[in-house]
């Protein structure tokens, strides 16, 4: 698969191991989003790189000095009684600058929780000043981010550069797997920005054909992957599980989701608060309101992969399990098409967001949920309940941008457009603008308006 993105990354990173000071550097990220790809891409063969795995110190010191040894001549016939030792002695033994990478720290921090301090020491010496830079990496999220930002750590505030590594966006995807707009959307819909995702999609012959080899089956790679995740950061594997099946069941509001656990909404807030920093969860409001004090806001699954996991593994376990697929595959067949629906609303919102669309500057483009008052048939005003898929206003506040995603075919263009120009001075937010109405469609819209917007548009903008 073709290498995207994290140019920018791979800049910086090279700017510092090639400069003329030692540099201590975090490398942190959730498993598969491809920390040690991207370490790969800037380390040479006279660098050091260490994958820790779950063995004793003993074991993990043995093998880090054996990995040292091919760089440093017979720096393993020694034994190192610890790791300021092992440590030391590295930057004894270096005759030029080289560059020291502890993949998976988390691992060795288990065994060892001192050494964040032992590294402390070797950082602030001032007898024995670093000779080599330090990267250190891991897929615990939060543990990595508390080494330097939590003002209790011994390496609070000591980092050169902190590297928390996001998702990808959609359009590289098109790039990396040589997709069409429409195939980009639907394959994002299913793996999200997760470019080992991607690789393993790239090995098989079709979107479908890699759902049931990786994700529908017992033997897949990603059957058990959220638990994967989950370990990296959740004390409470259960809760957490529960909350991510509820939540991707469609259970949204933080009162029903209490309900449904049988818990005090109390409870949940941290744990849902611990989710959101992690990525895996989002906490929507309408447009136009606070994240903080808006009343209505709604927990949704961010991450598109565990949306999916949610929506057709868990329910289905026990067939998949029985190996029988008739039953999954009639749920794909019958909510598939919606699942990408959804993440085509969110990825337009996106290419809307921070944007300039006809000249226009938009800020953050949200949904939004509620009631207006209308007219019905008989004369009589009446309340009715409006979703709106994308809002936006200009930067300049002068205009309001009404949009509405369709992922079907056959979609009237006219009828649609003339839908939210009749709707739009109901609203309670578009009094004194100039209002913009945008249709976000799969396919050319029947009776087109001239206002849609097709996914390459889409893709486009997020370029």
């Amino acid at each position: 698969m073709k290498f995207v993105d994290r140019e920018k990354e791979i800049a910086r990173l090279q700017q510092l191991l090639k400069g003329d000071s030692p540099y201590f550097v975090i490398i942190r990220g959730r498993r598969r989003i491809g920390k040690s790809t991207l370490i790969g891409k800037v380390l040479c063969e006279k660098d050091i790189y260490y994958e820790a795995d779950r063995t004793d110190p003993v074991n993990q010191m043995a093998e880090l000095s054996r990995m040292v040894a091919h760089v440093i001549p017979g720096f393993d016939d020694a034994v190192y009684k610890d790791w300021r030792a092992l440590l030391s002695a590295i930057n004894h033994r270096v005759t030029a600058k080289i560059t020291l990478c502890l993949d998976e720290f988390p691992y060795l921090v288990e065994g060892t929780p001192s050494l964040p301090s032992i590294i402390q020491g070797l950082l602030d010496s001032d007898t024995d000043k670093l000779k080599y830079n330090l990267i250190l990496c891991g897929s615990s999220q939060q543990m990595m981010h508390n080494l330097t930002h939590d003002e209790s750590s011994p390496l609070y505030g000591r980092t050169d550069a902190d590297f928390g590594m996001k998702a990808i966006s959609v359009n590289y995807l098109q790039e990396a797997l040589n997709l069409d707009a429409q195939e980009t959307i639907e394959h994002y819909a299913v793996w999200g920005g997760v470019p080992r995702y991607w690789k393993l999609a790239e090995s098989s012959a079709s979107l479908k054909d890699a759902i049931w080899t990786h994700i529908l089956s017992d033997m897949g790679a990603l059957y058990e992957e959220p638990l994967r995740l989950f370990r990296d950061d959740m004390k409470d594997i259960v809760k957490t599980s529960t909350l991510m099946s509820v939540i991707g069941g469609g259970v949204n509001r933080l009162s029903e989701i209490a309900s449904r656990l049988s818990e005090p909404a109390t409870n949940l807030s941290r744990p849902l608060a611990k989710l959101i920093d992690l990525g895996y969860l989002e906490k929507e409001v309408p447009f136009g309101e606070s994240i903080k004090s808006s009343k209505r806001s709604l927990y949704r699954i961010a991450d598109p992969f565990l949306l999916f996991y949610n929506k057709f593994v868990v329910p289905n376990k026990s067939f998949i399990e029985l190996r029988r697929n008739a039953p999954v595959e009639a749920a794909l067949e019958r909510d598939f098409p919606g699942h990408v629906g959804y993440w085509w609303e969110h990825i337009c919102r996106d290419a809307v967001s921070g944007n300039i669309i006809d000249g226009i500057s938009y800020g953050i483009a949200r949904r939004w949920w509620g009631k207006i008052n209308v007219i019905n048939e008989e004369g009589r005003p009446e309340s009715k309940d409006i979703e709106l898929d994308v809002v936006a206003e200009s930067l300049d506040h002068s205009t309001i941008l009404l949009g509405e995603c369709k992922w079907t075919t056959g979609a009237n263009g006219r009828l649609l457009t003339n839908g939210l120009k009749r709707i739009a001075p109901l609203l309670p937010f578009t009094k004194g603008k100039q209002i913009v109405y945008k249709l976000f469609t799969k396919v050319s819209p029947e009776d087109d308006a001239g206002n849609s917007l097709l996914p390459e548009d889409v893709l486009h903008l997020l370029q």
